[in-house]
């Protein structure tokens, strides 16, 4: 959530940063505005008239120590008025307030300067790309018909089970998924991120504090009766470890890792491009925290790009990194990278990490600060990314690396696999 004092003093940066993310309600920044000078007024009405009463309340006690009391009374007669008045400024202000934080919820980020203008993914900037990419025999086969093949992932009896994109993991399928998530995890551990396993649903508190609520409830699942929701990413419990926390400098930055299944209903995903493991509504990942100082939050971005790459470049995938354009970016992120493997056999880039800077966006909803150096407390930067969302990771390494003899394991995986080859 942006600062309304921001806002004010920076209109019209505000409204060009807007512009980048193609926000169709410009005018809800000068709305934001005139709410904030009628929360203005209004507190300094009501500071006025509490002072006036707090004022009257001192004098009739002097008075009637001094054993004035008639004119005592006479003060005393004017303070109902005064209390009516305290009453009415109270609920305006309290209304006004509420109205400013339903405005405020629906400005998005302002975008980082270096993000690029678009509308669309074909707009995101290409920062890098590295490896080649693999030659497959003649006969290559999609990751899910090899996963049928060689009896790794039952689609099918997932359906049956729950539904669609719900699959059954089997064999060497279900043993290569607890191998890359305890590679990534002891990968994490190694870059100075210390693990939580975190609950798997949270309250709408939690939501809104890592701005999924109220901006994407569409598209998690909710348990109506307890309301609560499944969670899209660990991003949210683990953020929100820290909300309403004050932090010191020196603690600055906490980095922490952790795997979860996560759940993202993924209403509209239809078509080709979403089959087999290109797009799940239940997924294993390993996402990375990381609360920082704002003055080192883009190098700390650039340092967990650096270790997604790390990962990506151990498991021998052909891989490129994208800086996503306005039209394409999060609600929240001031600043994202997009990491994406090539699919050899589908002949196309599949995501496989977001790494993202929200500065102060969130941990303005989380109440979550640090404490400066002149001992003030400030808000800090949070930034998370996926190292790494496993469907997709599987999807290419299946792909890339199939044989004539069959599916070679990354040389990194085989302590955790305990087999060289899927055949």
């Amino acid at each position: 959530m942006l600062q309304v004092n921001y806002i004010r003093e920076n209109r019209e940066k505000v409204l060009e940063r807007l512009a980048v993310k193609n926000f169709k309600q410009p005018e809800l920044v000068d709305e934001v505005i005139a709410l904030d000078n009628d929360r203005r007024q209004t507190q300094n009405k009501l500071d006025s008239v509490s002072a006036e009463a707090n004022a009257a309340a001192k004098q009739i006690g002097d008075l009637m120590r001094a054993g004035k009391k008639d004119e005592a009374e006479s003060i005393k007669a004017k303070t109902g008025a005064w209390k009516e008045e305290i009453k009415i400024q109270g609920d305006a202000l309290a209304a006004i307030e509420n109205e400013l934080q339903q405005k405020l919820v629906l400005l998005p980020n302002l975008p980082h300067e270096s993000v690029p203008k678009g509308l669309t993914p074909e707009d995101n900037e290409v920062v890098l790309e590295n490896g080649s990419k693999p030659n497959l025999p003649e006969n290559a086969m999609p990751h899910w018909e090899l996963a049928a093949k060689y009896k790794l992932i039952d689609f099918e009896l997932g359906v049956k089970i729950t539904g669609a994109g719900f699959p059954v993991y089997t064999g060497k399928g279900a043993k290569l998924q607890r191998a890359l998530i305890a590679y990534f995890l002891d990968e994490a551990e190694k870059a100075g991120f210390a693990e939580v396993i975190p609950p798997l649903v949270v309250n709408e508190a939690s939501g809104f504090g890592t701005t999924q609520l109220p901006d994407k409830e569409g598209q998690m699942y909710y348990i109506n009766e307890d309301k609560l929701y499944l969670i899209p990413t660990a991003e949210v419990p683990v953020t929100n470890l820290y909300r309403d926390v004050i932090l010191k400098a020196d603690e600055l930055p906490v980095k922490n890792c952790a795997y979860t299944q996560c759940f993202r209903r993924e209403a509209g995903s239809y078509g080709a491009h979403v089959r087999g493991l290109n797009r799940l509504h239940q997924f294993d990942k390993v996402e990375i925290v990381q609360i920082a100082h704002p003055d080192k939050s883009y190098e700390v971005l650039e340092q967990m790009s650096l270790h997604v790459q790390g990962l990506l470049q151990k498991l021998g995938l052909y891989y490129r990194v994208l800086r996503l354009c306005g039209g394409d970016m999060s609600f929240a992120s001031a600043l994202t990278y997009d990491m994406e493997t090539w699919s050899a056999a589908q002949q196309r880039w599949l995501e496989v990490s977001s790494i993202s800077n929200f500065e102060t966006f969130q941990s303005n909803r989380l109440k979550l600060r640090f404490r400066n150096a002149e001992g003030k407390t400030q808000l800090a930067h949070t930034l998370n990314g996926s190292a790494l969302a496993l469907p997709r990771i599987v999807a290419t390494l299946l792909e890339n690396n199939q044989t004539e003899k069959g599916i070679k394991i990354p040389e990194v995986l085989v302590p955790y696999t305990k087999f060289e080859w899927i055949d």
